[in-house]
């Protein structure tokens, strides 16, 4: 990517990192499965953030498209593969089936039973989120440059969104913020899984302080960290408001999942946390839910 970024031919930008020539092909038959000697990742650091303004520009843009484009083909592949799983008619976005039934709730799992439901398989994007203002013209976040989406972010979930905002995109979706027990289920499955993907705190599978990223990543990234019901980002990333009151008549609103800035202990979805609706953070975004 950053080879075409810089519009260099093959030659000349592996003089610029240092390796053979050779090497650049074989970089590019093995994607994001390499990993690179510390130099070499060191020499390609220093190229982009040496180069122009308008070659960052494209770098970052070839990057989005990338990610959009596995999102795009990831939502398409859960489609064709599960049944339990529709694209809403308003904002486009998949949606997994989350059966009825008793599910173990809360740290000490006890039996709750829920009506089924479908559950956002992603986040709220920027680009839905695009959607939605442009649509109804409510206010854009404040990170978007002159209110409009960064390309760089399209795939990355919407922050600095108030629990207000929240509920005024479910609305507009003709959906509604999961309250914490749905956000739990869709998170846990039926069983009690401590994690989405298991019983054990893996680092690995979840956006958490210990990847070190310290900023939001594209929703399909963690596709090993995926709840049993085939649902992204459950863990990590971004806070997630709900539609449940952290006690009736409080103004507080619960969220779940943790957030890039958070530990991996934080990240359990039995765990409880809540702020005023009227907060707003570059660690909190949502996702929505509907009946069945």
């Amino acid at each position: 990517m950053l080879r075409i970024a810089m519009r260099e031919r093959q030659k000349d930008f592996a003089d610029l990192v240092g390796v053979n020539p050779r090497q650049i092909p074989r970089w590019k038959r093995r994607g994001e499965t390499i990993e690179l000697e510390l130099d070499n990742q060191s020499a390609l650091d220093t190229l982009l953030a040496q180069a122009p303004p308008d070659v960052q520009q494209r770098f970052a843009a070839l990057m989005t498209e990338r990610a959009a484009v596995e999102h795009d083909e990831r939502a398409e592949e859960l489609l064709r593969r599960d049944p339990s799983t529709r694209r809403h008619p308003v904002d486009g976005k998949v949606m997994a089936l989350v059966e009825e039934g008793i599910f173990l709730s809360g740290p000490d799992n006890r039996s709750v039973w829920l009506e089924p439901f479908l559950m956002d398989v992603y986040p709220t994007t920027n680009e839905d989120y695009a959607k939605f203002v442009l649509a109804t013209r409510h206010r854009p976040p404040q990170h978007w440059p002159d209110g409009h989406c960064p390309v760089t972010l399209a795939t990355h979930p919407v922050v600095w969104v108030t629990w207000h905002d929240a509920t005024a995109y479910a609305r507009w979706a003709g959906k509604s913020l999961p309250s914490s027990r749905q956000w739990e289920k869709a998170a846990r499955g039926p069983r009690g899984r401590i994690y989405p993907w298991g019983n054990e705190p893996t680092a690995a599978k979840a956006n958490t302080a210990e990847a070190g990223i310290d900023a939001t990543t594209p929703v399909s990234r963690y596709q090993s960290g995926a709840s049993p019901f085939g649902i992204f980002d459950m863990c990590g990333n971004v806070w997630e408001w709900c539609g449940t009151e952290e006690e009736p008549g409080n103004g507080r609103r619960q969220l779940k999942g943790s957030a890039f800035t958070s530990p991996i202990e934080r990240a359990a979805p039995s765990l409880l946390n809540a702020a005023a609706a009227s907060m707003k953070d570059n660690d909190t975004g949502f996702r929505c839910a509907t009946p069945a």
